[in-house]
C-alpha cells in the first residue's frame, strides 16, 4: 500500500497546511477508507478564518473535512457488513457512548459524540481515514462519490423538514439559497412541500433554486424590513406558509421567518447566528407559532441513499467546482469567496471522476 497520506490540516486560525499523516490502522469496529470526495463546508471555512465556533475552540492541529465518502481498503476484524471495496458514504458523528440521547435515537445530542473536524477531532479530509464500519454506509451502483459525500449536507435538510414536519402538501419558507438552503429545498419538495419559497440576496443563488425546484423566488434587499418580506412572502404564497426553515442565522431574517410563519405552524432554525439574537418571541407566543432547533442530523443516512438511488432526488447540481487534494488551500480561497454553491476536493489521485 502507498505511504502517501496528503492531509489539509488546520494549525491555528489562518494557518491551513497539506502535510503528510501516517495513515492509520483500522479497530475491530472500523474500517480504512481511501477518501474519494470530501465537499467543503462553511463550517470549516469559519475553522479557518476565527479557529472557533462557539465553544468548539481549536487548541491542536486538526484535519479539516466532513463531508465525505470512499472506498474500503481494509476491514477492522470485528466488522461483517463491509468488505475491502465496497464504495460507502461517511456520517461524520459517531456516538462515543450508550448514554439517554443514543438510548433515544437522539444520538447526535450526545455531550461525548465523536465529530469529524469538529475540535479535537479530525476530519477526513486527506488520502486515507479509518472510521467506525457502523456510521459507513454502502453505497448502491447507480450512485456516485460525490452524491455520497453530498448525502452530509442533504441529511441537514431531511432533518430540518422531519422536525418541522414536512408532509404531502405542506407550503414552507426557506431562509438563504445557500448549500443548506438549497438541500433544505430538495428535502422539502422530496417529503411533499407542495409549494417551496425560498429567499437570498444573491440571484445567482436564487437562480440555481429555480434550477432544482423552487417554486417562487424572493430577493432579498439590504433595507427590506421582516415585515415587509413577510408579505411579500404571503403574497407570492397566496397565504402565509405552515413552515419556515431558517438558513442563515441572520437577526433579520429569523425575524422574516417568525413573522411569515402561519398561526400554530413551525419555524425551524438551521442557520448559526449570534449567541444572542432578538426575536419577536410574543408574536410567536400568541399565534403559537413554534420554534424549534436543529443540531446536525441523526437517522438521515440510510433515507438519503433510498431518495438519491431512486432519484427522488438529484444533488448532482450543487456542485459548482472540483479541485484535486493538492490545491485545498485553492477550493478554501474558493469556497470563502462564496463562489459557486459546493466546492468538492478530489483525494484519490487515480480516480477524480465525480
Amino acid at each position: 500500500m502507498d505511504k502517501d497520506n496528503l492531509s489539509v490540516v488546520l494549525h491555528s486560525k489562518g494557518d491551513l497546511r497539506l502535510e503528510q499523516r501516517p495513515i492509520p490502522e483500522p479497530g475491530p469496529n472500523d474500517v480504512l477508507l481511501q477518501m474519494h470526495s470530501v465537499g467543503i463546508c462553511g463550517s470549516d471555512v469559519h475553522y479557518w478564518q476565527n479557529g472557533r465556533i462557539g465553544d468548539y475552540v481549536l487548541k491542536q492541529p486538526m484535519i479539516l473535512g466532513h463531508e465525505a465518502s470512499g472506498r474500503v481498503v481494509k476491514v477492522g476484524s470485528a466488522v461483517t457488513h463491509l468488505k475491502a471495496g465496497d464504495r460507502v458514504a461517511v456520517e461524520p458523528g459517531v456516538p462515543r457512548e450508550v448514554d439517554e440521547f443514543f438510548k433515544s435515537g437522539h444520538y447526535n445530542l450526545s455531550p461525548s459524540i465523536f465529530f469529524c473536524a469538529t475540535p479535537p477531532d479530525d476530519g477526513n479530509l486527506c488520502r486515507y481515514y479509518k472510521h467506525n464500519a457502523s456510521f459507513c454506509y454502502k453505497l448502491p451502483d447507480n450512485v456516485t462519490y460525490e452524491e455520497g459525500a453530498l448525502i452530509e449536507p442533504l441529511s441537514v435538510g431531511i432533518h430540518a423538514c422531519r422536525r418541522a414536519g414536512v408532509t404531502l402538501g405542506s407550503s414552507v419558507f426557506v431562509c438563504g439559497a445557500g448549500p443548506i438552503g438549497l438541500v433544505s429545498l430538495l428535502a422539502a419538495k422530496a417529503m411533499g412541500a407542495s409549494q417551496v419559497i425560498i429567499s437570498d440576496l444573491s440571484s445567482d443563488r436564487l437562480a440555481k433554486a429555480k434550477e432544482i425546484g423552487a417554486d417562487f423566488l424572493l430577493p432579498v434587499k439590504k433595507e427590506d424590513t421582516p415585515q415587509d418580506m413577510a408579505k411579500k412572502v404571503e403574497g407570492m404564497l397566496g397565504c402565509m406558509p405552515q413552515i419556515s426553515i431558517e438558513c442563515t442565522g441572520v437577526q433579520n431574517s429569523i425575524q422574516t421567518a417568525i413573522y411569515a410563519t402561519r398561526s400554530g405552524g413551525v419555524v425551524v432554525l438551521v442557520g448559526l447566528g449570534t449567541e444572542m439574537t432578538t426575536i419577536p418571541l410574543l408574536n410567536a407566543a400568541l399565534r403559537e407559532v413554534d420554534i424549534r432547533g436543529v443540531f446536525r442530523y441523526c437517522n438521515t443516512w440510510p433515507v438519503a441513499i433510498s431518495m438519491l438511488a431512486s432519484k427522488k432526488v438529484n444533488v448532482k447540481p450543487l456542485v459548482t467546482h472540483r479541485f484535486p487534494l493538492e490545491q485545498a488551500v485553492q477550493a478554501f480561497e474558493t469556497t470563502r469567496q462564496g463562489l459557486g454553491v459546493k466546492v468538492m476536493l478530489k483525494c484519490d489521485q487515480n480516480d477524480q471522476n465525480p
